[in-house]
């Protein structure tokens, strides 16, 4: 009799079919997609979320960080803490509003502006990385049927619901 234990085999091993549907493969295609693009900004010197912010100050010169937090979903205090990452690197202008001095008004500097354009490349590229297995007409049909999705959850356009989960930033 041999004292070594023998491996048992589990009946059920392996026999699991892998996940299928649309939720699962959205699921993993979003986290895929969000890692790789995460990589690649980060050669710019900048996250994610540092990308949405930027593209929302673009987007709306002049807006304050609290129109900031309520389009993100978030308090205040958590977007001043973003901001000033952003501040700190030189991409983003807070300047006292002129109608109210005790509020202030978000810009892009130069170097933000120059940044963004970066991002938008690295954007591009990205997309068509990801969509390379479709032609035109597929990833604009995507497009559609995903952005009809995003509606139907009542998700904010153009606004990644990740900023309500993001980590604090050490300062």
């Amino acid at each position: 009799m041999s004292s070594e234990r023998q491996p048992v085999e589990d009946p059920g091993a392996g026999t699991a079919p892998p996940p299928r549907g649309g939720a699962f493969l959205l699921a993993q295609l979003g986290a895929h997609a969000a890692g790789r693009f995460g990589e690649r900004v980060g050669g710019l010197g900048l996250a994610p979320p540092d990308v949405g912010l930027l593209r929302m100050i673009a987007t709306e010169p002049g807006r304050s960080q609290r129109s900031l937090a309520a389009d993100l979903g978030v308090v205040p205090s958590r977007v001043v803490a973003l901001i000033d990452s952003l501040e700190k690197k030189g991409f983003v202008e807070r300047r006292r509003s002129a109608e109210d001095r005790r509020h202030h008004e978000l810009y892009l500097s130069e170097e933000g502006r120059r940044v963004l354009g970066r991002v938008r490349e690295v954007a591009a590229l990205h997309e068509d990385d990801l969509f390379a297995a479709l032609d035109e007409e597929d990833r604009a049909r995507l497009a559609a049927l995903l952005g009809r999705i995003a509606e139907q959850q009542g998700l904010t356009p153009g606004v990644h619901p990740g900023y309500r989960h993001l980590p604090k930033r050490r300062g």
